[in-house]
């Protein structure tokens, strides 16, 4: 049984972060309400305050806490959690806000987080010595990766994760990997990478003494895929695809039908502003972005490091804005892999039933 912040994990099911506006406080309350491990998604989290475009930073900050807030109300004593990017602006601020909310666990990838200990304790520091820390969790790819974030933190904090997440080639939204390596993996390919983390992680909790649960993400939308991970060594799955469309996704209806009206040929890699590959739904917008077009910027709101808006394609912010709040033609909708295979709305408690059962 996986604990955190001595809490058992009922459903050994995460459901992914997803932003912005995808995983809030409706979405992450409902699947902790109902076993699992819910996770709100920080980037650009308040981007329905009033004062959000005169001042972003600050009506995230707000909002970190006021979802927080919301979701433990749904969830009771359920498991409540953030994603914050490390690509992140003001990366740092997001995390130190999410521990004095008094979040669960944090899960930090899109970089490597080898400073999130001491983020966090510095943030704890600040607060009642009684408040327990939360559960840290990177996000890997490759064993690579995973090695580097061990090897820091014992060297430089003394610690190691208190669970792990991998995210394969097949998730959604930003990926951690190049173009050239998403053809490279293939399932047999990844299969083996899998099983090199694992290793990794198993010997880390043998020298720390303590469990390192390992959570497997990426293209797990069917109880088949589950299992699978589950056969591979994984002590929990994490889910995001399926989750959207369930009717306590925090997501418009349009954002929804999306994913309901997609067609396995409509999934797509689409080109970040910075970069990065990232999976979505084929519309409008992503026609526009693939022919060579450009959407400029009408304002930065400063969501992401290395982001120059005179250079960049168009604005993610304003792309992740458009679709979620009910544009879904003229936005970006970033998905996973199988988000062709969601057909009808669901409630969040029977995705996790489907998959576990």
């Amino acid at each position: 049984m996986i604990k955190i912040k001595n809490k058992e994990l009922k459903k050994p099911i995460f459901q992914g972060g997803m932003g912005v506006g995808v995983s809030l406080s409706g979405l992450a309350g409902a699947v902790a309400k109902a076993g699992g491990a819910g996770t709100i998604s920080a980037a650009q989290i308040g981007f329905l305050d009033p004062e959000f475009d005169k001042d972003p930073f600050e009506a995230n900050l707000r909002a970190i806490k006021s979802e927080f807030d919301k979701a433990r109300k749904i969830s009771k004593d359920g498991i409540i959690g953030f994603n914050i990017m490390v690509a992140m602006q003001h990366y740092e601020e997001y995390v130190r806000a999410a521990v004095k909310a008094g979040t669960d666990f944090l899960v930090c990838g899109a970089g490597l987080p080898v400073d999130l200990p001491k983020i966090v304790a510095n943030a704890m520091e600040e607060m009642d010595q009684s408040v327990e820390a939360p559960a840290l969790a990177p996000v890997v790819s490759t064993e690579k990766s995973a090695r580097v974030i061990f090897r820091y933190w014992e060297k430089k904090h003394h610690c190691a994760p208190d669970f792990v997440i991998i995210e394969g080639p097949l998730a959604g939204g930003h990926l951690g990997f190049a173009k050239d390596q998403l053809s490279y993996y293939t399932f047999d390919v990844y299969e083996k990478e899998v099983r090199n983390i694992i290793k990794v992680c198993r010997e880390y909790a043998a020298r720390f003494n303590k469990e390192i649960p390992v959570v497997l993400a990426g293209g797990i939308s069917t109880k088949e895929a589950a299992d699978h991970a589950f056969s591979l060594g994984a002590d929990a799955i994490q889910a995001a695809t399926r989750f959207v469309t369930t009717y306590e996704c925090d997501a418009s209806d349009a954002f929804k039908k999306a994913y309901l009206d997609a067609s396995k040929e409509d999934i797509i890699l689409i080109d970040s502003p910075v970069g990065l590959p990232g999976r979505a739904v084929r519309n409008k917008f992503s026609d526009t972005i693939m022919s060579g077009g450009r959407i400029a910027p009408v304002r930065c709101r400063g969501c992401l490091k290395n982001c120059r808006p005179d250079k960049i394609p168009y604005c993610i912010t304003d792309a992740l804005i458009t679709s979620v709040t009910g544009d879904a033609k003229n936005g970006l909708v970033f998905c996973g892999a199988d988000a062709w295979r969601c057909d009808h709305l669901e409630y969040a408690e029977d995705v996790i039933e489907s998959l576990l059962s």
